[in-house]
């Protein structure tokens, strides 16, 4: 059973929630919560799915690339990190 990537839908409605101005895709916000859903999905799959090995390493870059744009976001502005830690609902 293979678990599908989010839908053209979905990501369209993360890009409406956490973008910085209309149509913005590149901003850090939107980025983070676009990977914070890839994350869930992959998580999702991997508990059904525990000898996958290749989609947990696949998921450990993943968590990595979202650690790196969280702490390029916290440089640059500590407000709009605590307002998306809070939104996302992560840990930090």
């Amino acid at each position: 059973m293979k678990k599908t990537p989010p839908t053209q839908s979905s990501k369209k409605q993360i890009i409406d929630d956490y973008g910085v101005k209309r149509g913005d895709t590149g901003s850090p916000e939107v980025q983070i919560a676009l990977l914070t859903s890839r994350i869930q999905n992959l998580s999702t799959h991997l508990e059904q799915n525990k000898k996958d090995n290749h989609s947990r390493r696949g998921l450990l870059g993943l968590i990595s690339k979202r650690r790196r744009l969280l702490i390029y976001l916290q440089d640059k502005d500590v407000k709009r990190y605590g307002v998306l830690i809070k939104k996302l609902g992560l840990k930090k």
